[in-house]
């Protein structure tokens, strides 16, 4: 898995954060090697060489890279506001990695160690004097559990790197690539990455041609004194379509948000509510949270000591005083800004107040309008419409996250089709029960999108499409994600399914290329027949995997999968044969009744051809 691979360079690299906010380093290191291993160096205080308190007979690096839970912010005098203070990072790091090679500076003595799965490979050895301080660790995945062809996406690691450093404006990092890792025209081979201007500029740059003129963003910084952290923040509403929040904690990125965004939607909320009865402003009591965040962009940036995540790949923060001292630190200032700015408070009020309009003009009609050259239609979640008018001719692609999303939107045909990214998997709707069922936000946007209800209120006359479109990553996850989604609309649209109005995307396992030739393959079956009957078997063949939707150039993205002159799409259907089959299948397999599902897997655990041991 891409994501999992890329998670081992985070863990080590947030290693190297920590010193930095912590004060101890300035400069930080990342570079993918040719030969596909990652290194991570900082000038920091180097991870502590001598006999460990608690296992004399170990230097305190073996145990911190060897053992789970040893790291040192379990001292809270070490790391006041660190991304992780279990000390569980880089020890899995170590046991995931075919090779790791640590080099430590301390007290100008330069020492290395070997380790290999986890297991030490070699003694710490002194190799000699050196005029600097810090930790340098290698290391190579291990290909017997990752993909045996190890790549690293050069332009995710950039971003990856260029967003901890608009993070924390007191760290440089210098990133490195060799060339021939590098397949786009936008990711350097080397850079020094410094934004004194911190979250601001984060903010300018995420917008692109969307920028805002500086006084329109609302920015500032706030020390929790009795916490031993600070808060930060860049937030706008230029009015777009696709709004965004990007939140994080001790320099750790948070997508699935968490309490530190609860507080700050509280907090802009409040604030717009005092502001528009200060104005004397009638409609002030109408206006909710979703009318606040409608066309908004924000960045919030968290650190706090002993953070508590969702997780150990940390998507969400749940520390509930988080929400109380975001909202704190907010409000106040937000009113400042508010009153300082009158004439900008005055047309983001009227937005605002025109977007509550809007959604209560939609609840009291039970009807979604589509949007007009003149005003713009405020859908829940991050849909981006189409521009027709009517639903004849026109497709929704259901994607999974922003990064699939992003390129979706950039391949599409905007008259005709529309994209609505899901954060991570949907919710199992055969198992939940209703009350979890309306709960969930990703049900909520898609159930808004489409338009048409859910179960006994369902209308296929007043679905806003004409096709309905999944379209997920050729992975494991992917193909979860589409079976989670197509349970959905069997248990609760039936009638979608019934009206051949439901279809999977087929986008393409490889592409091929040797000289002039390329050839896209879907599978494995069809890589091995393109390469026999189309190539010269003496020369070199470029073959790429894609490894996921957001990782594919949309020009590629739209030629493959979305322009519907050359694309394939499979139709989901369910005849009168296979009726109560299929019935049996789904409770079976996304039922509440785990027995079933362990039966099945009994049943036909000897029919697997393709499980690779």
């Amino acid at each position: 898995d891409e994501r999992a691979l890329h998670h081992l360079v985070i863990e080590v690299l947030d290693n190297a954060m920590d010193e930095a906010v912590a004060g101890h380093a300035s400069i930080i290191e990342l570079q993918m090697n040719a030969d596909h291993s990652i290194t991570v160096t900082d000038n920091g205080r180097g991870i502590p060489i001598d006999p460990h308190p608690k296992y004399p007979k170990k230097s305190a690096l073996e145990v911190i890279l060897t053992m789970l839970h040893s790291g040192g912010k379990f001292s809270n005098k070490a790391y006041e506001t660190a991304g992780g203070l279990h000390g569980v990072g880089v020890s899995v790091v170590n046991a995931l990695s075919e090779q790791l090679i640590v080099e430590v500076s301390r007290d100008k003595t330069l020492y290395r160690q070997t380790y290999s799965k986890g297991l030490v490979t070699s003694k710490l050895e002194i190799v000699g004097p050196i005029n600097r301080r810090g930790t340098s660790i290698t290391f190579f995945p291990d290909k017997t559990i990752f993909d045996k062809n190890i790549s690293f996406n050069p332009r995710r690691m950039f971003q990856m790197a260029r967003s901890k450093a608009y993070l924390y404006s007191g760290v440089k990092i210098h990133w490195g690539c060799a060339a021939e890792l590098i397949k786009d025209d936008h990711t350097p081979k080397q850079a020094i990455l410094h934004y004194p201007q911190g979250l601001a500029q984060f903010l300018q740059d995420d917008l692109g041609d969307n920028a805002v003129a500086e006084q329109a963003i609302f920015k500032g910084e706030a020390s929790l004194s009795d916490k031993n952290g600070r808060i930060e923040w860049a937030v706008c509403w230029p009015e777009i379509d696709e709004g965004f929040v990007h939140s994080y904690c001790n320099t750790i990125v948070t997508p699935q948000g968490g309490t530190h965004e609860d507080g700050m939607r509280r907090a802009l909320t409040l604030g717009v509510r005092d502001y528009a009865e200060r104005l004397n402003e009638k409609n002030a009591s109408k206006i909710i949270a979703d009318d606040v965040m409608g066309g908004f962009a924000g960045l919030l940036s968290i650190f706090i000591r002993e953070p508590h995540f969702q997780g150990q790949t940390k998507e969400k923060l749940v520390n509930r005083d988080a929400a109380k001292w975001v909202e704190t630190a907010f409000k106040d200032k937000f009113d400042l800004w508010l009153a300082a700015n009158p004439t900008l408070s005055r047309a983001l009020l009227d937005s605002i107040i025109r977007r509550a309009d809007e959604r209560l003009n939609r609840k009291n009609a039970n009807t979604m309008l589509r949007k007009t050259a003149t005003k713009k239609l405020r859908l829940p979640g991050k849909l981006s419409d189409c521009t027709r008018n009517s639903a004849a001719g026109t497709e929704i692609f259901i994607v999974e996250g922003d990064s699939a999303g992003g390129s979706a939107k950039q391949a599409r045909n905007r008259e005709i089709q529309a994209i609505l990214p899901l954060r991570g998997k949907i919710l199992n709707v055969e198992s939940a029960s209703e009350e979890k069922l309306m709960q969930n936000r990703e049900i909520q946007d898609l159930t808004i999108a489409l338009g048409c209800g859910l179960n006994k209120d369902f209308k296929l006359d007043d679905i806003r499409y004409e096709r309905v479109i999944i379209m997920t990553d050729a992975d494991v996850d992917g193909a979860h994600i589409a079976s989670l989604l197509m349970t959905f609309f069997y248990t609760k649209m039936p009638g979608m399914i019934e009206a051949g109005r439901l279809f999977l995307a087929q986008p393409p396992l490889y592409r091929l290329v040797q000289g002039k030739k390329s050839f896209y393959a879907y599978s494995d079956a069809e890589k091995e027949e393109v390469i026999k009957k189309e190539f010269d078997p003496n020369k070199k063949i470029d073959i790429s995997r894609f490894k996921g939707l957001g990782e594919m150039p949309p020009s590629m993205l739209k030629e493959t999968t979305m322009d519907p002159r050359a694309r394939q799409l499979l139709r989901v259907i369910v005849t009168e044969e296979t009726r109560e089959a299929t019935q049996n299948l789904v409770q079976s397999l996304m039922g509440k009744k785990a027995e079933l599902r362990f039966k099945f897997i009994q049943d036909n655990a000897l029919a697997v051809t393709d499980l690779d041991v």
